[in-house]
């Protein structure tokens, strides 16, 4: 039985160019180049149908080691939790006071980029302290 090497993660969204910028500056990502005969996304995009043009985004980790996102637009607004998110490890190896301060550090630059701070979980003995954050569109992530 052959076993699966890659997942790629994809956000459903109102404006998925706009998502994903704000995650590939999260994560540091990168837009991949254009198709062929285009200079930009944006020729390529003009070259669509009207109904197709901004309808998907995609980016991808530079280093090839992280998961490929691709955002598509639907018609339908965010209405519920998600029931799966994104943890964006920020305070790896770190405990206590340096895992929160490494945390907050972190939620104060995503916020300057357009997301939203839900609530913050301080260590209890059993969890270590978590951010727990919305992107530009509402989707719920946490810093970890």
């Amino acid at each position: 039985m052959a076993s699966v090497r890659q997942v790629q993660i994809t956000f459903d969204c109102a404006e998925p160019e706009r998502v994903a910028r704000f995650w590939c500056e999260v994560l540091g990502y990168v837009v991949p180049p254009p198709p062929s005969g285009f200079a930009s996304w944006g020729d390529f995009d003009r070259s669509l149908p009207p109904e197709r043009q901004g309808a998907a985004f995609a980016c991808g980790d530079p280093a090839g080691v992280g998961p490929r996102l691709f955002f598509q637009r639907v018609p339908e607004g965010k209405v519920v939790k998600n029931r799966v998110h994104v943890d964006v490890r920020a305070g790896t190896g770190l405990v206590g006071d340096e895992r929160l301060a490494a945390l907050e550090a972190e939620s104060a630059r995503l916020v300057e980029l357009g997301a939203v701070v839900v609530q913050v979980l301080r260590a209890d003995g059993y969890n270590e302290s978590c951010i727990s954050m919305q992107d530009v569109e509402g989707n719920e992530f946490c810093l970890d």
